[in-house]
């Protein structure tokens, strides 16, 4: 499936990027977000970024943020 947004231009010299990338790029950081907030699987969202779950574990790295979804508030709770 097609999807098609308004992207301001400023949007691309801002973050450096094509629009084929800032596209992937987009793609990428709402999978990220999907599956740390516990919308998408670790398997459904590298799908939606179009990568291997080894690639999106990866990426995930590289922005900070964990691959293990809700492990600190567990760990919270068996402190207390």
């Amino acid at each position: 499936m097609k999807l098609e947004i308004d992207v301001p231009e400023s949007a691309f010299s801002a973050l450096r990027q094509a629009p084929g990338e800032l596209a992937a790029s987009m793609r990428l950081m709402a999978a990220i977000k999907w599956y740390e907030t516990g919308m998408l699987s670790q398997e459904r969202a590298a799908e939606l970024a179009g990568q291997s779950r080894q690639e999106f574990l990866l990426s995930m790295s590289r922005v900070g943020v964990s691959p293990f979804q809700g492990v600190e508030d567990d760990l919270a709770a068996f402190a207390e």
